[in-house]
């Protein structure tokens, strides 16, 4: 294989086994569409008619009643009993994309309900992740009697317990894995409680927040629609949080991305504008464009500012925050890459290319950029990343894994030698005690060198189906555009065409050359053009420009130029010949 970055491990591409023939032209013969869109649907489950009707036509309607949800009677009980007697409710919730549109969505209906209510969102580097003890007191101080906490407060056992014992009371809206123990708050929503049987598991922080307005709604016999005018932040919470976008998760973020489209709120329409994204938003777009926006608000200063921008009824203040946050994420990116950068120097330097997995630390770097450094790290060293910075008293760990391999559990094995830890199977966070650096360290690469498979190692591309630049007709494409919104279990679809050939435009883009923008025919098919854009893949332009044939997988999206669209391949693997 031909790259000019050694550092870069080759990736493993797999075809994906051909579907049952006989039920392919059965589907085919039920929704009259090709055979390669049948085994597209058919790889995603959907094998009858009935089943495609769900899921190009989710409706709002499909949506499961939120009194499934253990505890929902309770929670809606107590927030009852708090708006019909005024009492002073805090909103509180975590500075990422899934706690601050949380927090917004639930202040804006707490307020439009007439309650008493402020809300808060913990300082990432003097508070840290969760609820805080600061944020309990504070809460006290001002005459707080319930607080109800959104995408944290599932493994806050002990302050809860302080916060109650303070005549504070806890409405628990949360999506992580629970610890042994559940707090004892006065309600604890969370679909991934082992005793809660509601039907879907994977909604995020925003989603069981919204299920909490959706229930006091149905209780108080108001009309239902009312919620679904918040559907828009639950997009955003459901892209960035990088949560399954099927079944509950669908809906929620199709009706959402439509309203972000059609009727985006001030704050939203504002850091559009300011990204400058022109025509609809899709989950892509929320993943690179608004999420790291609203992010960086968070990581750079403090969260509150995009809160204040999500809930902000004033155009001309809204642009003058999102400009503000728009420098906030300039010098995040500054950041995270000089960071990303002296890591490497470090894995280099300590001789570890080799390890298991990466760890790696310095004192001084930024702790709210920690997570998107050990993002790139895998770029460079496929395998589970752990990435620490000192933050008073402690160290403070962003956890990045692999496809397949659970963090989580990893770090549960390590438990001896962490403070506190919390997260998902792919991604976490975690504190140690200075004096245990080393020993964390040794002990979570001897982890991952006896779980990881073989398999694991590799970053493997899984390939939905071979084309010819022919198939890729504007047809074939308006019915994939169907298939979005596209996330964990309805990934974009990946196409193989060999033998490829540059048409003599193709060159290395980018600043430092490190992107390829390519102008292609097929040996078979010169007269079937393709564009195409390889970010990344500088390195291959020599190879492509001497004319040689090469094969790409990409995926298949529309490029707009001076208003004008076409199809182009965003090609994420070449393999030379």
């Amino acid at each position: 294989m031909y790259n000019n970055d050694k550092s870069m491990k080759h990736k493993i591409w797999k075809l994906k086994s051909s579907p049952d023939v006989q039920k392919i032209f059965e589907l085919k013969k039920s929704l009259g569409v090709s055979k390669k869109i049948c085994a597209l649907l058919f790889d995603r489950g959907i094998d009858t008619f009935e089943k495609a009707k769900t899921f190009f036509r989710p409706q709002l309607s499909m949506l499961h009643d939120p009194f499934l949800m253990k505890d929902m009677d309770k929670a809606v009980s107590r927030l009852l009993k708090a708006m019909s007697s005024k009492e002073q409710i805090r909103v509180y919730g975590d500075y990422d994309v899934d706690g601050t549109t949380s927090v917004s969505m639930m202040y804006l209906f707490l307020k439009s309900q007439n309650a008493n209510c402020d809300y808060y969102i913990p300082d990432r580097d003097s508070e840290g992740y969760g609820i805080s003890y600061k944020g309990i007191d504070d809460a006290i101080d001002k005459g707080m009697t319930l607080m109800i906490s959104l995408d944290c407060g599932i493994k806050a056992v002990e302050k809860v317990a302080y916060a109650k014992s303070k005549g504070l009371d806890l409405i628990i809206c949360d999506h992580h894995r629970p610890g042994a123990r559940l707090p004892e708050a006065c309600a604890v929503l969370d679909p991934k409680r082992v005793d809660c049987t509601y039907p879907f598991k994977e909604l995020c922080g925003c989603g069981v927040g919204f299920k909490l307005i959706q229930a006091y709604l149905k209780h108080q016999g108001l009309d239902e629609t009312i919620a679904f005018q918040y559907l828009d932040l639950v997009a955003v919470a459901i892209g960035a949080d990088i949560v399954p976008i099927v079944e509950e998760n669908r809906v929620l973020a199709f009706y959402g991305l439509k309203h972000l489209n059609e009727n985006p709120r001030i704050g939203m329409k504002a850091l559009m504008r300011e990204h400058k994204h022109f025509g609809a938003m899709n989950i892509t777009d929320v993943v690179f464009t608004i999420a790291p926006r609203i992010n960086a608000a968070g990581r750079m200063k403090h969260a509150h500012n995009a809160v204040s921008l999500l809930i902000e009824q004033n155009e001309e203040q809204a642009v003058k925050t999102a400009n503000e946050i728009e420098e906030y994420n300039t010098e995040r990116r500054s950041e995270d890459q000089r960071i990303a950068k002296e890591a490497l120097v470090q894995i280099k330097e300590q001789n570890e290319e080799e390890s298991a997995s990466t760890v790696v630390y310095h004192p001084e770097w930024h702790k709210g950029v920690i997570g998107i450094v050990a993002s790139r790290l895998i770029e460079t060293y496929y395998r589970p990343t752990v990435v620490f910075t000192k933050s008073k008293a402690y160290l403070v760990a962003s956890v990045r894994s692999v496809k397949g391999f659970d963090v989580f559990e990893a770090l549960e094995a390590c438990s001896a030698y962490i403070e506190q830890f919390g997260g998902h199977k792919y991604a976490a966070g975690l504190s140690i005690r200075e004096e245990n650096y080393e020993l964390f360290k040794a002990a979570f690469d001897k982890v991952v060198s006896e779980r990881i498979t073989e398999a694991q190692k590799t970053e493997v591309i899984e390939i939905d189906a071979e084309l010819d630049f022919s198939d890729i007709t504007t047809g074939f494409n308006n019915i994939l555009k169907q298939f979005e919104p596209f996330g964990p279990e309805n990934m974009p679809p990946l196409f193989r065409t060999k033998n490829v050939l540059d048409r003599g435009y193709s060159k290395a883009v980018g600043s430092q050359n490190e992107h390829l923008k390519l102008h292609m025919c097929t040996e078979k098919e010169k007269l079937a053009e393709m564009n195409g854009i390889a970010f990344k893949l500088g390195s291959y332009a020599e190879y492509v420009v001497k004319g040689l044939a090469f094969d790409i997988c990409y995926a298949i999206q529309e490029n707009e130029w001076k208003g004008k669209r076409s199809i182009q391949l965003a090609v994420k693997d070449i393999k030379t010949l």
